[in-house]
């Protein structure tokens, strides 16, 4: 399973839709689970986003059609960016 950061921004449909549900939130996590992809953390943030979330997938076109379902229903504005371990990382610079 590949590590996936998922930045999100809610539109002005979001912000409403979970302002009136705020458990919405959680069902969304639990649909993402149907379509192969685990919410390892979650978190509401300050700034230029208001969730960060990193997840596991099977792959980039896993990934990629969580990510245009969710856009296409108009709630949010996804940034999602593949996240590759730290040991992984020194490991590949090492091997150089």
């Amino acid at each position: 399973m590949a590590t996936f950061i998922m930045l999100s921004t809610l539109t002005d449909e979001g912000a409403s839709t979970i302002k009136s549900d705020p458990n919405r939130i959680t069902e969304v996590n639990q649909e993402l689970e149907k379509m192969g992809v685990k919410v390892l953390s979650q978190y509401a943030v300050l700034g230029p986003y208001d969730f960060v979330n990193v997840v596991e997938a099977k792959d980039n076109v896993a990934i990629a059609r969580v990510s245009a379902v969710l856009s296409a229903r108009g709630s949010i504005r996804l940034l999602t960016m593949p996240a590759i371990p730290i040991d992984e990382f020194i490991s590949g610079l090492a091997s150089q």
